[in-house]
């Protein structure tokens, strides 16, 4: 079986490496994002400190401390850094180029192709944005430090919203085999998943209703899942397993979707010239 799988994960390591390659040409661009995030980071946090305030007892709305919902909004804002891998946007203009039609002749899969591309920039964005922010704020705010054990189920919570916001971002970049400008729908799809992922305003704060929406959506385990067991605010041992066990049934269910709509949206591609 290992010498099968080896070779295929082979063919799969050249797009990474020149992902990572790519990356180094344009290092700049990572002082813009952490510059960008920093900002973000700076004005949800400062908002909502000024709220939780004059909390009484320490504990303001929704069971959030002060150090808690901080934590909470500087980590969820780290985490939207690494969720924009770009997939959306570089498989749009490929389609749109044609230059999908270049990797379809290769003995390759087109989406884990994207996969492998979109991993250098996650990690890229984790190590040179995420860590410098975490760092610059822990200076500034008071931050609630994780136990052991929820750090532990954090990393393995955030290697799934990793590979959920890939999913999504690759369903929008697909949206590019029907319509001949993606701008407008990358647009709607920042904004719905910022909101219903829990990154703007958290989900234990939203109307009953409005929270109930967003826990059934794929877009929690983005943000608000992992968040969950980073401050411990889960029910034992079964909370955690069911927060985990909805983002790996989100990631099939999403793979599935993905690999259907693929192939769907091959029937449709026409690609002219030469």
């Amino acid at each position: 079986m290992k010498t099968r799988i080896a070779p295929r994960v082979g063919r799969y390591v050249p797009f990474a490496t020149g992902g990572l390659q790519s990356l180094l040409q344009y290092r700049s661009m990572f002082v813009v994002t952490g510059v960008t995030a920093a900002a973000g980071a700076a004005v949800t946090v400062f908002l909502w400190r000024a709220v939780y305030a004059d909390s009484p007892g320490g504990t303001g709305p929704g069971g959030f401390t002060p150090a808690g919902i901080t934590t909470y909004l500087l980590v969820a804002q780290v985490l939207q850094v690494l969720h924009a891998n770009r997939v959306d946007d570089e498989v749009a203009a490929e389609v749109y180029r044609g230059d999908v039609a270049v990797l379809l002749v290769r003995p390759v899969s087109y989406p884990l192709v994207r996969l492998f591309a979109c991993l250098p920039v996650v990690a890229a964005n984790a190590v040179l944005v995420g860590v410098p922010v975490l760092v610059l704020f822990s200076f500034l705010v008071p931050l609630t430090a994780p136990r052991p054990g929820d750090a532990a189920l954090f990393a393995v919570s955030t290697v799934l919203s990793v590979l959920i916001a890939f999913c999504v971002n690759l369903l929008t970049g697909m949206t590019g085999f029907v319509t001949t400008n993606t701008w407008g729908v990358r647009m709607v799809k920042q904004s719905v998943v910022a909101f219903f992922a829990g990154q703007l305003v958290p989900i234990a704060l939203m109307p009953g209703p409005l929270a109930a929406v967003a826990t059934a959506l794929p877009f929690r385990g983005m943000v608000d899942g992992p968040l969950t067991l980073l401050l411990g605010r889960y029910d034992g041992v079964g909370g955690a397993v069911a927060v985990l066990a909805q983002q790996v049934g989100w990631v099939v269910g999403l793979t599935v979707l993905c690999a259907v709509l693929w192939r769907a949206a091959l029937g449709r591609l026409e690609v002219l010239g030469g």
